[in-house]
């Protein structure tokens, strides 16, 4: 006889990844249950991508407006209003998660509010009820590491969640430890809204896994903006005082100490998988030392009727690898041949210029074994960029020598993240950067860099000199 359960599937976990297995789950007709202990949405819609996203819109019009002057548009009496500003920012995000809310009621997703707890390997505990289902996903997502010696107070010491609330006034000095996505991130709102930025990284390169030549070209623009970057730079510790916070900062390759002063200091040294009062050793399911819970690529963990997604399950830590993870969760449970098996994730550094890059980069291309021909083409010598007083960066195309294949692309400039669709697709579909070059692109916009850094593959660009 069949065992009975509450539910065909139990989603632990309502951010991107959770959301989208539930909504996917329950479109193939399983009754589904996602469970959800502070907010529908997780950290991308509450706390992560979407309000850092509308602060970097509100930046960049601050910074938009000073640039007009060179065409003639001068503005007079302008202010920022903080209050309105905050408010704005979660005004997207509850339109944002009340949408999703809505469409858990549409598709019949029973939403559970509380702790997830696991009792066995089909049972879990939330708040006081206990639920079963014949299978469950975790998709508990991530939390921001932390640093020792420097306690996080989200008032003048933050990490990226407290650094979401904008202060009033705005802080005349901030420092931001971490030179990867999320410090570069905050780093250009606070630069924009007037602050004095400097970014330290303990490595050797910013933002690292990029292109080394398109983080050079990123990082020089960030630079001339007026942010301050300083590498293999670590801090020590950091100290609360009248005049503001001191912190010791560290050059890791002589080990000179100094001591800077700051308003508000951002944390920003990367992420954790966040599994804290989730006890998955009761359901005998395996988590690494680091905290993560392997999945293979069907997302399942050790246990074969439990699946992991998304933050919890491996880097990168990003949303839309932990969306597609969530549609394979759920259309394996329904029996639907369904694998992770993604050619290439996108990554993105949404700044202006922004900086966004899939596939290999030159550098992993030949660790690989690959010939590697490149094409650049520079946004200096676009049209459209030109309009837009945005000609910083360029795009980078990577091939195989040989066969012509597509191996990368990254691009450093305006509306980077929306050009990345296009290589993402021709990486999926090992096309050539011959196919790219004989598509006909739209006259005039951004995405004819991407034709035009595939024409230089073969020196064959119309608008720069081939060399």
């Amino acid at each position: 006889m069949t065992k009975s359960y509450d539910f065909d599937v139990l989603v632990i976990g309502a951010g991107p990844g959770g959301y989208h297995a539930a909504i996917r789950a329950a479109q193939l007709g399983l009754k589904t249950a996602c469970v959800e202990r502070e907010a529908v949405g997780g950290v991308c819609l509450n706390w992560g991508c979407i309000p850092t996203k509308a602060l970097l819109h509100a930046g960049e019009m601050v910074h938009e407006s000073k640039q007009a002057a060179d065409f003639g548009l001068t503005f007079s009496g302008t202010s920022l209003n903080i209050g309105k500003l905050n408010g704005w920012k979660e005004g997207i995000v509850k339109k944002l998660t009340g949408g999703v809310s809505g469409l858990f009621k549409a598709n019949k997703v029973t939403l559970l509010t509380g702790q997830a707890s696991f009792v066995d390997d089909h049972t879990v505990k939330v708040g006081e009820q206990t639920h079963t289902a014949a299978n469950i996903i975790i998709a508990t997502g991530s939390e921001p590491a932390t640093l020792p010696g420097i306690t996080v107070d989200q008032q003048v010491i933050v990490d990226s969640t407290g650094a979401l609330n904008v202060p009033d006034p705005i802080p005349g000095r901030m420092l931001c430890i971490g030179g990867g996505v999320i410090g570069f991130e905050f780093a250009h709102i606070y630069n924009n809204l007037g602050s004095d930025v400097k970014v330290i990284e303990f490595l050797p390169t910013v933002i690292p896994g990029a292109d080394t030549d398109a983080v050079a070209a990123f990082r020089k623009s960030m630079e001339k903006q007026g942010i301050k970057v300083a590498t293999q730079t670590k801090a020590n510790r950091a100290e609360k005082k009248a005049d503001g916070v001191h912190v010791e900062l560290e050059d890791v390759k002589t080990g000179a100490k100094t001591v800077e002063v700051y308003d508000r200091v951002l944390v920003a040294i990367g992420r954790r998988p966040r599994t804290d009062g989730l006890n998955p050793e009761k359901a005998g399911v395996t988590v690494t030392d680091r905290g993560f819970i392997p999945a293979d690529r069907k997302q399942r963990t050790n246990v074969p009727h439990i699946y992991a997604i998304g933050d919890v399950a491996s880097n990168p830590m990003l949303a839309h690898k932990a969306m597609k993870e969530g549609l394979v969760a759920a259309e394996v449970i329904a029996g639907k041949p369904a694998e992770q098996d993604a050619v290439a994730i996108p990554g993105v550094v949404y700044t202006s210029p922004e900086l966004a890059w899939v596939g290999l980069t030159e550098a992993e291309a030949k660790e690989k074994g690959y010939e590697v021909k490149t094409g650049n083409f520079p946004f200096a010598a676009s049209g459209r960029a030109m309009t837009l007083q945005s000609t910083d960066g360029f795009v980078k195309m990577i091939v195989e020598k040989d066969t012509d294949l597509l191996l990368g692309v990254h691009i450093v400039g305006p509306h980077a993240s929306d050009m990345l669709g296009e290589a993402g697709l021709a990486l999926e579909m090992a096309a050539t950067a011959t196919d790219i070059a004989l598509t006909i692109h739209a006259h005039p916009t951004l995405g004819e860099s991407v034709l035009e850094a595939a024409e230089a593959v073969h020196k064959q660009a119309i608008h720069i000199v081939n060399r």
